[in-house]
């Protein structure tokens, strides 16, 4: 897969044709990461081709293009991923014995994150939870989607993607394929194994009408569940339970991180039960929960 409008003769772009085909096949990413990679590795290759007089570029032309980066007005995140992007790229060209150094070994990332991720209170989880139509079998599948997504922290695309044989319900757990193709086993409570069997029970059954299905969550129509009807789904919900505020699953998401955190739990099994490869991105959560300490210290405080 080869960057649009590019020349396939340079150095450069025989390099970020190789690493495409390396995370299409070796590691996996979906067609979404590889188009992200791609559009991004092109507006740096169309930047460092002129500098770099068809060699690789080094230190210095990398140091201009993220200066040039920062000279667009890009958000902190979309630098950061553009930069990703090109210390990805000559991670594999190493690797490859194509250059000698990393010559984006010293390039610091912006920092991100400069606004807390949003994240529910237990308050408004339970009523959240609670909202989906009982008397509906598709209000019944909400309610264990949603109970499934605070137990487990999981993504919305592995929520939808899981399958009935992935979840063990004797023990508590589910196998879940994340980013990369990569499984994980995430306990889930007690709670949220009810949800789940009390659907199975026969709203499941109820949805598909005499089809099949290997996946879990099944639509009114029987299909599998899709990212667009569970969004619709937990917005109408978050409105029945008065939450307002950009409601996504993506919400839940930070929501368990940071209430684990807050009980005590350690950063290291955060990030495996996340699935996130590097605990720098778990990190984030510490900082939400040092924020809400300094809030109770500066309320609570004689001398605050």
């Amino acid at each position: 897969m080869m960057p649009k409008g590019l020349n396939a003769e340079s150095p450069l772009s025989r390099g970020i044709q190789a690493f495409l085909g390396f995370c299409r096949m070796e590691k996996g990413l979906s067609p979404n990461s590889l188009d992200a990679y791609s559009r991004d590795l092109a507006g740096f290759v169309a930047f460092a081709s002129p500098l770099c007089s068809g060699s690789y570029p080094d230190a210095e032309v990398l140091i201009t293009y993220l200066n040039h980066l920062y000279k667009k007005d890009l958000s902190s995140r979309t630098i950061a991923r553009h930069l990703s992007a090109v210390r990805n790229l000559f991670r594999f060209l190493l690797s490859e014995g194509l250059i000698a150094s990393d010559p984006s070994e010293h390039l610091t990332s912006p920092k991100q994150w400069s606004t807390i991720p949003k994240f529910l209170n237990r308050d408004q989880v339970d009523k959240l939870v609670a909202s989906p139509d009982a008397a509906k079998s598709s209000g019944i599948r909400d309610q264990a989607m949603l109970e499934l997504l605070y137990a487990t922290g999981i993504r919305v695309s592995e929520l939808i993607q899981l399958r009935t044989l992935n979840v063990d319900r004797a023990r508590g757990l589910i196998r879940v394929t994340g980013k990369g193709n990569k499984q994980r086993i995430v306990p889930v409570h007690p709670e949220a194994i009810r949800a789940i069997e009390h659907y199975l029970g026969g709203a499941r059954a109820a949805l598909l009408k005499g089809k099949s299905s290997p996946y879990l969550f099944i639509t009114a129509r029987g299909g599998p569940m899709t990212r667009q009807a569970f969004w619709v789904s937990i917005k109408i919900n978050g409105k029945k339970a008065g939450i307002f505020h950009n409601l996504s699953p993506h919400v839940l998401r930070h929501t368990f991180a940071t209430h684990l955190l807050e009980g005590g739990a350690d950063l290291r099994s955060v990030q495996t039960m996340l699935g996130h490869s590097d605990l720098s991105t778990t990190e984030i959560y510490t900082h939400v929960v040092r924020s809400r300490l300094r809030d109770t210290l500066d309320r609570h405080h004689p001398r605050a």
